[in-house]
């Protein structure tokens, strides 16, 4: 399989897992109190958006790479 065609394929699966996540979400730990004999953690989801014209941006790429890379 051709470089070319390898970066498209990428492409094409990032975009579409874009597309239908929408975004990134993951969990910080934000305080935390330390007795000896209990702890406590306070997590806090944070969320990075991600546009819709990201995905469709990456998905249109991808297959163009697919697409020429098929050429001889």
């Amino acid at each position: 399989m051709s470089t070319m065609k390898l970066v498209g394929v990428c492409l094409i699966i990032l975009g579409g897992v874009a597309l239908f996540y929408q975004g990134l979400t993951f969990v910080v730990p934000r305080d935390v109190i330390d007795l000896n004999f209990l702890t406590i953690t306070v997590n806090e989801t944070k969320t990075i958006p991600l546009p819709p014209i990201v995905g469709g941006v990456s998905l249109a790429i991808g297959v163009v790479l697919v697409m020429l890379s098929g050429k001889k």
